[in-house]
């Protein structure tokens, strides 16, 4: 038996700090921890249930699939499809709005998720994760249109990722600060291992892929090279560089002690200005970011001001311990 608060109970007490709440988020939430257990079960098993590989097929983004990516998105779907609390979904992984079926009650939030990010790692055993985020439908939506989920970040109701590694966490913020917890396998159960996480405002640790230097604009060409001269350049201290290619795993690490993470815009493909997608990506982790005392930016702009024009969105992504995050906007300046 575990001592801890589970992730049932800690969602079932902050419901009840909320007057006249009816139940229905805390019923969601239990839904998606329920649907990212299953995925976990899934990535841990991975080569043994012959889940790893292609799904030779393609998402919207006329990116590859893999075989976990379309199971996951099947697994995220039937969990919370059902149970009457939402008006309509929507995934990195499909072209339109997922519609809650007829023979199913409608509620008044929005599912938004990426199923699993960072999945061109799996076939090589390093850490992947789902990334979502609720809206509110608004009001009298009970079919929800694409135009419906477009909405700044700033109107999340809440947001969280599981990162399927070593041991499966859930980090998840209702605006209150954010709080990770651990899959306890022997019980089955989520078990609130990191209360109140916070970024801390400096940091000497940055994420990049600097494959695409050449690429960079500028001002992130300045920031790299200043951090990489180390004690002999103009920060006058030395700096550490990671790069996982899985945005959960780089957020979890900066969430734990620290750090920035860079996929900013750049030449290489002129038509897209960003890599990572608003909804699905930059949206829930710069809520999580913010609430964990960190920055997010566009390099020019906060995130979560941004009005999203479309489902698959892209934009530059620039996020982590503040005092970075606001040297790399001072540059952009």
């Amino acid at each position: 038996m575990h001592n801890g608060t589970s992730i049932t109970q800690f969602i079932i007490e902050e419901q009840r700090r909320i007057k006249g709440a009816s139940g229905d988020f805390t019923s969601l939430l239990n839904d998606i921890v329920t649907a990212c257990k299953v995925i976990s079960g899934a990535v841990n098993k991975g080569a043994l249930i012959g889940v790893l590989g292609s799904a030779e097929s393609e998402n919207v983004q006329g990116e590859t699939q893999k075989k976990l990516d379309v199971i996951s998105n099947d697994v995220f779907i039937k969990s919370n499809e059902w149970a009457g609390h939402l008006a309509g979904m929507a995934s990195e992984e499909m072209d339109d709005v997922y519609k809650i079926p007829s023979q199913y009650p409608k509620g008044k939030y929005l599912l938004v998720f990426d199923p699993l990010d960072g999945s061109s790692n799996i076939d090589v055993n390093i850490s992947v994760g789902t990334i979502f985020s609720i809206l509110r439908a608004p009001e009298g939506v009970t079919d929800a249109k694409a135009e419906d989920f477009l909405q700044p970040g700033t109107q999340q109701v809440c947001a969280g990722f599981a990162l399927y590694g070593p041991s499966t966490i859930m980090v998840l913020t209702t605006g209150n600060g954010v709080n990770g917890f651990t899959l306890d396998q022997s019980i089955g159960e989520f078990v609130l291992t990191h209360p109140n996480m916070k970024i801390p405002a400096d940091t000497s640790e940055f994420a990049i892929n600097a494959s695409n230097q050449r690429f960079w604009e500028a001002p992130v060409q300045r920031y790299v090279e200043e951090c990489l001269a180390g004690k002999t350049g103009p920060r006058g201290r030395n700096f550490n560089m990671r790069w996982v290619a899985s945005m959960v795993a780089e957020v979890y690490r900066i969430l734990t002690r620290g750090g920035i993470f860079m996929y900013p815009k750049d030449t290489k493909d002129p038509g897209k200005a960003g890599k990572l997608r608003l909804m699905y990506e930059a949206n829930p982790m710069s809520f999580i970011v913010e609430q964990a005392g960190g920055a997010s930016s566009t390099g020019r702009e906060r995130i979560m001001d941004l009005q999203p024009e479309g489902l698959h969105q892209r934009v530059p992504v620039i996020l982590g311990s503040k005092n970075e995050v606001e040297k790399v906007v001072s540059y952009h300046k």
